[in-house]
């Protein structure tokens, strides 16, 4: 018989390194509760691991000032065509360029005096792939000084196998912890009762403004993928 009404472990989350990753502990704790009404046995078990984006979005565009809205406006028209021209030829596909900013206004040396009108046009381009982001980049620059580079992110484009192997781990923690209170508490595990998803972490998109700047800082790096799951054991 278990000498408790309700005994509450804190445990260290233990996250499994997969895709590559090493298996390190988590510093949040979970909790462990162990009933004597009902032989059962609750424990949140977590899977983690990281994985390498191979997608990137570039968010880039064009910006002109003239002295008036008409000439503003035509000339970051033009300037975004010869953008897109570009992006095109170096291998982006139509279906990954949308136009994300179309803008044009005033502006002033001493307000209210005009001094004369800016338009702008921005273009995200999905870089599917990686090898040619160098090259991608080097060919919006090269379109002329109306261009513009705001930043660059990176995205794993499905992260459906990620999170299911995060979910085998974030089981098989549960049970391994769950195994080891129960023989702590002089039973053995049961069955699994009830399974609930608590927490899922896709990977998510990471931004690096500026990473633009040298050819050697563009790198997609690594997404961390977790999934927490709650899992109630019949205790024999």
């Amino acid at each position: 018989m278990i000498k408790m009404s309700q005994a509450v472990v804190s445990a260290a989350l233990v996250s499994v390194g997969l895709f590559g990753g090493t298996a390190v502990a988590d510093s949040a704790p979970s909790t462990v509760t162990v009933r004597e009404d009902r032989p059962q046995i609750t424990i949140v078990g977590e899977g983690r691991l990281s994985v390498t984006p191979d997608v990137m979005k570039l968010d880039t565009g064009v910006e002109v000032v003239r002295s008036t809205a008409g000439e503003a406006f035509t000339a970051a028209r033009a300037a975004a065509a010869a953008l897109t021209k570009a992006l095109l030829a170096a291998g982006i596909a139509a279906k990954d360029l949308r136009t994300n900013e179309l803008s044009l206004g005033p502006q002033y040396k001493d307000y209210p005096t005009i001094s004369g009108y800016r338009a702008a046009q921005g273009v995200e381009a999905v870089v599917r792939d990686l090898d040619s982001a160098d090259d991608v980049i080097d060919a919006a620059v090269a379109v002329g000084e109306a261009v513009r580079l705001d930043s660059v992110s990176f995205e794993v484009s499905d992260n459906r196998e990620p999170l299911r192997l995060a979910r085998e781990a974030a089981f098989r923690d549960a049970r391994t912890r769950a195994a080891q209170y129960a023989k702590l508490a002089g039973r053995s595990l049961g069955r699994a009762l009830e399974i609930s998803e608590e927490n899922v972490t896709p990977p998510r998109p990471f931004f690096a403004a500026g990473a633009i700047a040298d050819k050697a800082s563009i790198s997609p790096g690594r997404q961390d993928v977790s999934v927490s799951v709650r899992v109630v054991y019949e205790l024999d």
